[in-house]
């Protein structure tokens, strides 16, 4: 089969390969997925920056994809051959991700992908629509909440926005400008607020007639937490899915004092029940219509990785899309 991959850390020019590999074989409690499409993530860029030291000889990377079952190993139903799926998990502690014509999985980490949904579409789930739907659960917005959400057209942050709309919820975006704002607005924020040329904190407040959010669902703590005091109520909650360093500083006299919850999580780890419910939430949206899937223009060839993994770098709106 044709796969890309790397044998060693570094910049994607420098490292990304693409050559014909063996093509994987299901195993017991496995699906092989003929691949269509894969999704690049921003973690998919790190881990091959050097995140993850690379411990094999060889790593076709990204977790995300959708495609076809052509094969099933023992223990998996035979009618499951044919099924269109999406995938989560692909690379996640194992040599073999997404950025390939097959993937040999445990089966239960190919999901059913509704007929509607398109390959292209499908390749946006695993990380950013997982993410989301864990944030948002455990931010706990009751109908009538207010949740502020960083960066609102992020592909995670996209997805945040539509699963809290769902429950009800008002949210409240920064964004950086007119043209995230727009993907924000079209997501369903029903307001953005351009931080580079307004104060986040007086215009929550605002927003909010001084009350401050309910709860706060943040991609990046380490830039951001110094903004908590300016836009938190007393009691609220901080739901931290990335970070963008090591350490960050956090307000702990006023997290102390305002009796603030601070929540981070892996989405790669989340277990079996909290997966179950995200599948669930997921699957129920796509098959309602409820989800915009943004995937950024234009789409790559596998052949063209390396610019892939570039432009998600450089960052863009929507998800990067390497069609197989």
């Amino acid at each position: 089969m044709r796969a890309a991959y790397y044998s060693a850390n570094g910049a994607a020019r420098e490292v990304l390969r693409v050559a014909d590999i063996a093509t994987p074989n299901a195993g017991a409690g496995e699906v092989r997925v003929k691949l269509s499409t894969s999704g690049v993530n921003p973690s998919d860029v790190k881990s091959r920056q050097g995140s993850r030291k690379i411990t094999v000889p060889r790593l076709i990377p990204q977790s995300d994809g959708a495609g076809v079952i052509d094969q099933v190993g023992d223990g998996v139903a035979p009618s499951r051959i044919g099924e269109r799926v999406w995938i989560w998990n692909g690379q996640w502690q194992r040599p073999f991700g997404t950025a390939a014509q097959f993937i040999a999985l445990p089966a239960a980490q190919a999901v059913t992908l509704p007929d509607k949904t398109s390959f292209e579409e499908g390749a946006c789930l695993g990380i950013p629509a997982m993410t989301a739907f864990h944030a948002v659960e455990l931010a706990e917005p009751v109908k009538g909440a207010t949740l502020l959400v960083s960066g609102g057209a992020g592909a995670v942050s996209q997805y945040v926005i539509q699963f809290a709309k769902i429950r009800g919820a008002t949210v409240i975006t920064t964004v950086s400008s007119a043209d995230k704002a727009k993907a924000a607005r079209e997501a369903g924020a029903d307001h953005c607020i351009d931080y580079k040329h307004e104060d986040v904190g007086a215009r929550v407040m605002e927003l909010t007639a001084k009350r401050g959010v309910d709860a706060v669902i943040e991609m990046d703590i380490v830039a951001n937490a110094k903004l908590l005091p300016g836009v938190l109520r007393p009691k609220g909650s901080v739901i931290i899915y990335g970070t963008g360093g090591a350490e960050a500083a956090i307000p702990a006299a006023f997290c102390l004092v305002n009796s603030i919850r601070l929540q981070f999580f892996l989405v790669y780890e989340l277990d079996a029940t909290q997966r179950a419910r995200a599948i669930a939430g997921i699957t129920g949206a796509l098959e309602q219509g409820r989800l915009v899937n943004r995937v950024a223009q234009p789409t790559y060839r596998l052949d063209d990785i390396v610019a892939a993994h570039e432009v998600v770098e450089k960052g863009t709106i929507g998800n990067v899309v390497v069609t197989i």
